[in-house]
């Protein structure tokens, strides 16, 4: 009987052995040992595209940024400039992978000069404090007083019942969680809600920046306000036109993020009237004044949506490059320069590396460092050798270079208009040194 299993297979037996008859070549063949093989290293599992795995989004970030460099959290603040200059892509790709913008310019040899003091921070705080003193008694009153309880207009004013919910987590993503959960409570339970700090998402370029307005208030019948709290005063009821505006430009993102969060909530409904509170008169005492934000709502948003996205930035820059402040500043001059910009003098109150930008466009000798305005007039002559050289294509000047790949066609209006210019501006200097002797010799 055999000592198999029946349903397995019969055990092989080895070949065998030459016998006495085989051949010498075979006998030698059979008794001659084995090498011994050396052990495979084990090999690292590969893509079926290419021998490295590619690099995800966060990874290739982190790498622009630096090894041991924290990101920097976009704000507010930075998106609105950002949506001022949609078309530079250096300041979307360094914001986008967290870049310090003001560590890079010191790198460089451009600080920026520009900052808020110390005192003005310290006397913002105390006034915010104030202000949400007292569970928000006095912040809520002001809501209340300048935008009212809703559209029924049912709900009272706000008392000490108001809700005031916890918003702690974890990291900005469990903040951003647990202030969209809060605000879904709260319009669900049709009270009085102040979310003191809140934390707010918004998708940029395709990477998501987290937001943290003063602090947004919750109707009765589920409208949601932003309020933004400003040190700077308002006397006899108003404020500067320029300070006002920058409030309501950084307001306006806090909006569009709100609405992101709202699309998913039933009953709620973002105010586009926002609540700036500041120091009444020359007094540290709180006054509020609405203000509408439609206008800059609608262009924050359309240029947010014309921003180039991050991958496509990261995607077309050279493996290795940096953004890491260790480096020495000609390596980081080249990789800042490996990313294109759009300078406008603007930049120098909105950017940090507006001084550095300033100087590339001048050594270029780029249009663009005389204003979006004569860059938009002048067309495609985009540096001022160009424009120049149009002007000077008058029969009695020299006729720019057709070599030139910027040089303006004869028949260009844009350098028909440089002409005339030109020649306005030669009988204006013409005139002037008879102009100046008449005048000079009428004097006693």
């Amino acid at each position: 009987m055999s000592s198999y299993p029946s349903s397995g297979q019969p055990p092989q037996t080895p070949p065998p052995s030459p016998g006495p008859t085989a051949g010498p070549a075979a006998r030698r063949t059979a008794q001659a040992p084995q090498a011994p093989q050396a052990p495979q290293a084990p090999q690292a599992p590969q893509s079926a595209n290419s021998p490295n795995p590619p690099k995800t989004l966060r990874q290739r970030l982190a790498d622009l940024r630096g090894p041991d460099v924290a990101p920097r959290p976009l704000d507010a603040r930075a998106l609105a400039a950002l949506a001022a200059n949609p078309g530079c892509g250096r300041r979307a790709l360094l914001d986008g992978a967290g870049v310090d913008k003001t560590v890079l310019a010191a790198a460089l040899g451009s600080p920026a000069a520009f900052g808020q003091s110390q005192f003005a921070i310290v006397r913002g705080n105390s006034f915010e404090a104030k202000v949400k003193g007292d569970g928000g008694a006095e912040l809520l009153r002001l809501v209340y007083e300048h935008l009212g309880a809703g559209s029924g207009g049912a709900a009272g004013p706000p008392g000490p019942d108001a809700l005031t919910p916890d918003l702690t987590a974890a990291g900005p993503q469990g903040r951003a969680a647990r202030t969209a959960l809060a605000l879904r409570e709260a319009t669900a339970a049709g009270a009085w809600t102040l979310l003191d700090h809140p934390m707010l998402a918004l998708e940029v370029a395709g990477s998501p920046a987290y937001l943290e307005p003063d602090a947004v208030v919750v109707h009765p019948d589920g409208r949601w306000t932003v309020v933004e709290i400003k040190s700077f005063p308002m006397i006899d009821g108003s404020a500067d036109a320029a300070k006002v505006g920058a409030a309501a430009r950084q307001a306006a993102v806090y909006v569009l993020a709100l609405e992101t969060t709202a699309a998913k909530v039933e009953g709620a409904e973002v105010g586009h009237t926002v609540l700036l509170v500041c120091p009444k008169d020359f007094s540290n005492l709180p006054t509020a004044a609405p203000v509408d934000v439609r206008r800059e709502r609608s262009v924050t948003r359309r240029q947010l949506e014309r921003l180039t996205r991050v991958e496509e930035l990261a995607g077309a820059l050279p493996e290795g490059l940096t953004f890491d402040p260790a480096s020495s500043a000609e390596e980081l001059t080249e990789a800042v320069s490996a990313v294109s910009a759009a300078y406008a003098p603007e930049c120098l109150a909105a950017c940090e590396l507006a001084f550095h930008c300033r100087d590339r466009a001048r050594t270029a000798d780029e249009v663009t460092a005389l204003g979006r305005s004569v860059r938009g007039e002048l067309g495609g002559l985009t540096t001022v050798e160009a424009a120049l050289a149009a002007a000077c294509g008058s029969p009695g000047g020299a006729p720019p270079d057709a070599a030139a790949p910027d040089a303006a066609a004869p028949d260009d209006p844009t350098a028909a208009a440089l002409r005339r210019a030109a020649r306005l501006r030669a009988e204006a200097l013409e005139q002037a040194p008879a102009r100046v002797r008449t005048e000079a010799a009428a004097c006693p």
